[in-house]
């Protein structure tokens, strides 16, 4: 599994390095910094919630979801926002 997790995520940063330099675009340092942020809690709310759902622990792994998740999807669209918002003033 993090195989393939590993695969799609270095895919998805390639092709988004790729789009801004056909485009000719560039993301400022927090940006970097605050997708990647977002990305490593993204995957270690995935790890733990498929690790405690192979513990039994359902509760446990609907709070990671909530907890670790939901502010994890939060600083990518951050990141994207400000990206946007930036492209758009230029």
């Amino acid at each position: 599994m993090w195989f393939t997790i590993g695969i799609l995520v270095g895919a998805l940063i390639l092709g988004l390095i790729w789009l801004m330099k056909r485009h000719n675009f560039s993301l400022t340092w927090y940006e970097w910094l605050i997708g990647a942020v977002g990305l490593l809690m993204l995957l270690f709310t995935i790890q733990n919630y498929f690790g405690s759902l192979a513990e039994v622990e359902p509760k446990a792994a609907n709070m990671f979801l909530l907890v670790i998740g939901l502010p994890g999807i939060i600083l990518l669209a951050l990141s994207w926002q400000l990206a946007a918002r930036r492209a758009k003033k230029a």
